[in-house]
């Protein structure tokens, strides 16, 4: 193997206080002093998440605002206010962090219609005078369209709690991902009390490259123009095909579906057409983050595995998750294997004639971080045609110690 270095687009936002506040500013925000706003957080692992909620939390209260954080998270967490709690927690989003109260139910309340559906709002954030979204604008995990994952996915998923979730999700079966979405998230805007969203969009290196706040009016607008630039700047693999992927750790705080389905080419449901893109032939995950706290929903889009992943799944929140999403096949559990080498090894015996020595495989840390991976030597031919690619150091064997664990990629 080979450590090789790519080059991403990679616009940064240095000063992410004075990012928001600027952002906030310059949004024209509804809210007046006395007025209570309910700040929707939600369950991904955004890069700077606690410091762009607490920068919120922070313009609102000089406004003379009285905000609050609630969990803007469908049925994560357990599908429990204290789960959800916790999701947040593993963020660094807590009172005593943000300053502020943090007021978690799952209880909704009907604001409107669309789809011949109720609408669903979360109790608490329904009793504000304002209710302010915090999430990151980027492609989504099942579905193609000009409104992805984002503040319209928040509005219609997030807001919506457990019973949202799962009436939505499964109408998605029948209208399809961004119609449910965008019918919901437009009936949302036009009952319920939004006052502002605020969209983050990352680089191809997990890096916050900018924050924009919208009123109800522009936030569709303003979103459908943030996903292009976050398609644009998200970080691919290399090459395509692949016979072996070796991902050495999946997650919900790494993505919605475990692993980035728009990585590895793989949906995380049948229901919607998605690019298979790139091709890649095996899949191996071998371990879960514990930020995930025991919910593996993806693993499904895994073929081998290992024995320490399995034996950190909690089955209730990955069959809530999964079942919620009307996705069961993200929870389906691949070959399980004693140790990391033994998976590996077991998916070069099923690349077919090609010997190990020739197969292309390319190893990551996550779906989420990939500036710096590792590539077999059959791909030198192709690095070194690419201006994009950087061989770091010399060819290695893949490390393993001696319980058969990988040697973890150094970021």
């Amino acid at each position: 193997m080979v450590r090789v270095r790519q080059t991403f687009p990679r616009p940064r936002l240095a000063d992410i206080p004075g990012g928001v506040h600027s952002a906030l500013d310059a949004a024209r925000l509804p809210v007046k002093p006395g007025d209570t706003v309910a700040v929707g957080a939600g369950s991904r692992g955004i890069a700077n998440i606690d410091a762009i909620v607490k920068a919120t939390i922070r313009y609102l209260r000089d406004l003379g605002a009285r905000p609050f954080i609630f969990p803007a998270m469908g049925s994560h967490g357990g599908a429990t206010p204290e789960g959800q709690r916790e999701v947040l927690a593993h963020y660094g989003i807590t009172e005593g962090a943000m300053g502020c109260e943090i007021r978690a139910t799952m209880e909704v309340v009907q604001v409107g219609e669309a789809l011949g559906m109720p609408v669903w709002l979360d109790r608490l954030a329904s009793e504000a005078h304002w209710i302010g979204l915090v999430n990151r604008v980027k492609p989504h995990t099942d579905f193609k369209g000009s409104i992805e994952s984002g503040l319209f996915k928040m509005l219609t998923i997030g807001l919506g709690k457990w019973q949202g979730a799962t009436q939505y999700h499964r109408a998605n079966v029948n209208h399809g991902y961004e119609t449910v979405i965008t019918a919901v998230g437009r009936e949302m805007l036009a009952k319920a009390r939004i006052g502002f969203g605020l969209g983050i969009v990352e680089n191809g290196y997990d890096e916050t490259a900018r924050v924009e706040a919208f009123n109800a009016a522009v936030l569709e607008a303003g979103e459908r123009r943030l996903l292009k630039d976050a398609r644009d700047w998200m970080a691919r693999l290399p090459f395509s095909p692949i016979d072996v992927l070796v991902v050495e750790e999946i997650g919900k705080n790494i993505s919605g579906a475990g692993m980035d389905t728009n990585v590895i080419g793989r949906p995380s449901n049948p229901h919607e057409p998605f690019p298979a893109d790139p091709r890649i032939l095996w899949i191996v995950a071998l371990d879960l983050t514990e930020e995930s706290g025991g919910n593996a929903t993806g693993i499904g889009n895994a073929d081998f595995t290992t024995r320490r992943l399995r034996d950190k799944i909690d089955w209730k929140k990955t069959a809530i998750n999964c079942l919620t999403a009307c996705a069961p096949n993200g929870a389906k559990l691949p070959l399980v294997f004693d140790s990391d080498r033994e998976a590996v090894e077991s998916a070069l015996d099923c690349i077919g004639l090609t010997r190990p020595e020739q197969a292309r495989v390319i190893r990551v840390k996550n779906t989420l971080v990939l500036g710096e991976i590792e590539c077999s030597e059959a791909l030198l031919p192709e690095i070194a045609q690419r201006s994009d690619l950087e061989v770091i150091g010399v060819p290695r064997p893949l490390g393993f110690d001696a319980g058969g664990q990988i040697v973890p990629l150094a970021h």
